[in-house]
Formats: structure tokens, C-alpha cells, sequence
């Protein structure tokens, strides 16, 4: 049988006296805001038999930080915030914030920038990322990754799909459709964890199942059609027993038209990912084969979700420490697509 749960043990826990649990609980005031956050996050992780109060009286205020917004997937991240901003109904206040690039330069220092109480960002695995985020932790200010992880960083969570398994399920796909020849593949670059653990599972995947199949080449497109495109055909022409094209990343108009350049004796198969209004019409036109989307909408809903939790708003039980994102890839091709691409 499990002993009772008393002030005293919330207060070990929290590192704080027992009095000062006893005036957070009750709600006697002269308690800072962060120490009572550390009270109550005490309380509900031991199971004190209690009704606690709510540890915030004002709104927190959060950044979305997007950078590139007119690639697809990030427009349609944008659009998923804004669509869930009301639902928050004022308790959380939902800023986005808008980079022209992806340098780790601009990033950290947007994540520096704004007296927010959290972030949530996509980002490249950096030092200068790295260092910012802990200097937010410091401040109790948490930072949520999404689409693409900071592993060893002090982020409070990560809100995002399983890119290994994604990785290994486009190899197995390509393993099963492919004829014997070589796969090219395109990324942004490989210092996004994202892009990288696609890399690295695709790899495992093709050595452990598609013994018909090698990994000819890793074209890095920075996500931009024109670059992808010219790099992509330099591959075919250094490569034409290229049977299959994986791109990791956002450069699929760019694939697209390396393929409509017909530099290949027969069209590969083409993987890729996130279902966008470009995907749509090349899956329903045949041009791709499969795309794997990774579910932006439940991203953005678990990293609202973790927030809400760590910030001990009641009502917010979804989701509870260590935050383990469990956000699924789905797999899209012409027989199963939507009537209507995403927004």
C-alpha cells in the first residue's frame, strides 16, 4: 500500500520548506512565480490528494519561430498555429515569427529575442542552437522542437515524427517497387537531425532488406527547386542505372523537373515527403510514387499540449512528463489522397 503523500514530501521534492508549500498550496501569497511553478509541478507529479491551484494568473506568452515560410511544410506549420491559436480561449498567446533563412546565426538569435515565456522552434542540430537554447532553460524559459530534434540539448521536448522509421520505411518501399540499380537521394543538408536519421534509416534499410539496391549518392539541394534540380541532374548524368530518388527534404518541385528532363533511360521511383499542394498533383499525376507525411497539425497540437502541461493548466492531461512524442507518419500515394491538397 502506498504511503500518504504530505506537504513535507512535496517540499523535498521541490527543494523549497514546508512552509512554503503550505502558503502556494493554500494560496497565501509571497511566493515568486517560478518557485510556486516548482511547488505545484511537485504536487501533481507525486499525487498529492489536493485541488491545487493554477500556478498562472496571466497569459503565457509563446514564439513560433518559422523559418522559410514559403516552403510548404513550413507555410503549412504556420497555418496549423494559427488555426489552433483560438482554442487556447486567451490562456496562451501565440506569436510567430517569420526568418528569411535557416542560418543557425539567425536562429539563435531569434530564440534570444522577445521576452517569451517559451519557443518552439525547427532548427538545425548547432552549436550556436544549442547554446541558446540552454541560455532560455536557465531563464525557465522551455523551448519545444519540432519537425526536427536537438537531441542533447536542454529542450523541454520534441514535438515530431520518427525520422529513422521514416527513413527505413522509404527503403522498404523502394526495395519492394525498384528494379536492381542505384538510389539517389536529396536533402537540404545534413545538419538537420531530420534530414540525417531519413538518411541513416534509408541506409540500414537498404543494406538489411534490398540487397538489389545501393545508395549512389547524397545530393544536398538546400531545399531550393532550381539548386535541387541542377544538382539532381548532374547525379543522373554521373549515375543513369538510377532506378530510385528519395528526397528527404522540401525540394520536390526540384525532383519533379530533373525527372521531366528524361536524362534517365526509364523514370525512377520517387519517394518523398509531406503531402502539399505540389505533392498532391504530382502523386495524382503519377510523377511520385509515395509521399510520407509527418502530421504538422499534430505537432503543433502535441507542442501546445506539452506547454500547457508544463505550465499546469488543469485541464491539460493529454500529455504528461517526459513528454514522448508519439506523432505518426502517414503514408500518401494516388489511391488514398484527399479530395483537397492541405492549406
Amino acid at each position: 500500500m502506498t504511503s500518504r503523500i504530505t506537504l513535507s514530501d512535496v517540499a523535498a521534492r521541490a527543494g523549497v520548506g514546508s512552509a512554503t508549500v503550505d502558503r502556494v498550496i493554500n494560496e497565501r501569497g509571497n511566493v515568486s512565480e517560478d518557485v510556486s511553478r516548482r511547488v505545484l509541478k511537485a504536487a501533481r507529479e507525486l499525487g498529492l490528494k489536493r485541488i491545487l491551484p493554477s500556478p498562472h494568473r496571466s497569459i503565457v506568452r509563446l514564439n513560433v519561430i518559422l523559418a522559410r515560410p514559403e516552403l510548404p511544410l513550413i507555410h503549412r506549420m504556420g497555418f496549423e498555429f494559427r488555426r489552433l491559436a483560438p482554442r487556447m480561449q486567451h490562456r496562451i498567446t501565440i506569436h510567430r515569427t517569420f526568418l528569411k533563412d535557416e542560418e543557425p546565426a539567425t536562429v539563435a538569435a531569434a530564440l534570444k529575442r522577445g521576452s517569451y515565456d517559451a519557443v518552439i522552434v525547427y532548427a538545425q542540430d548547432h552549436p550556436l542552437i544549442q547554446a541558446a537554447v540552454a541560455d532560455l532553460a536557465k531563464e525557465h524559459r522551455p523551448v519545444v522542437t519540432m519537425i526536427s530534434d536537438l537531441p542533447g540539448s536542454d529542450r523541454l521536448s520534441y514535438a515530431g515524427t520518427d525520422h529513422y522509421k521514416a527513413g527505413r520505411s522509404a527503403g522498404y518501399f523502394l526495395g519492394l517497387m525498384s528494379t536492381p540499380g542505384k538510389v539517389v537521394v536529396l536533402c537540404n543538408h545534413l545538419g538537420f537531425q531530420s534530414h540525417f536519421e531519413r538518411v541513416r534509416g534509408l541506409k540500414d534499410q537498404l543494406a538489411d532488406g534490398a540487397p538489389h539496391l545501393s545508395l549512389a549518392q547524397v545530393v544536398e539541394g538546400s531545399d531550393d527547386p532550381v539548386r535541387s534540380e541542377i544538382r539532381l541532374k548532374e547525379a543522373f548524368r554521373q549515375h543513369p542505372e538510377t532506378v530510385a530518388v528519395y528526397n528527404v527534404g522540401a525540394g520536390n518541385r526540384g525532383v519533379v523537373a530533373a525527372l521531366r528532363a528524361q536524362l534517365l533511360p526509364r523514370r525512377p521511383i520517387f519517394i518523398g515527403h509531406e503531402l502539399t499542394s505540389y505533392t498532391h498533383a504530382y502523386l495524382k499525376a503519377g510523377l511520385m510514387t509515395l509521399a510520407i507525411d509527418q502530421s504538422p497539425e499534430l505537432q503543433a497540437q502535441f507542442a501546445l499540449d506539452v506547454l500547457m502541461n508544463h505550465f499546469g493548466f488543469e485541464e491539460a492531461t493529454r500529455v504528461v512528463p517526459p513528454y514522448i512524442s508519439t506523432v505518426p507518419i502517414v503514408l500518401y500515394g494516388p489511391q488514398n489522397l484527399p479530395e483537397h491538397p492541405p492549406e
